[in-house]
């Protein structure tokens, strides 16, 4: 009688593989939060110009965000989402309107 270590009923020599499953990274969601100074057609403008919609969904946002005191904009990945942040931030500054933009986990 031998005794085979790596015979074929011996799982020693197996390898087994892990497989890695890659996590999606968190999105945020980009906001806008309505105030009483900055006008209607500004924030239309900025939906434009910085989340690319067309007049008309633009449109329905800024009164989405008139009415119910904010939106959500878009969900992008946090370094996107930081950028539009402080786009619209930046660009609502020059132009002398209290337009708050903000971003949350989703």
């Amino acid at each position: 009688m031998s005794d085979k270590t790596d015979g074929p009923g011996n799982d020693a020599g197996l390898l087994t593989k892990t497989k890695t499953r890659t996590q999606r990274p968190p999105m945020y969601k980009v906001m806008l939060l309505n105030d009483d100074y900055t006008p209607m057609e500004f924030v239309v403008h900025v939906l434009e110009r910085f989340f690319g919609l067309n007049h008309a969904q633009a449109f329905e946002i800024m009164l989405t965000v008139h009415k119910k005191g904010l939106a959500v904009v878009g969900v992008f990945s946090h370094e996107v989402a930081e950028t539009k942040v402080a786009q619209v931030m930046d660009f609502a500054r020059r132009h002398q309107h209290p337009l708050q933009c903000t971003m949350e986990k989703e």
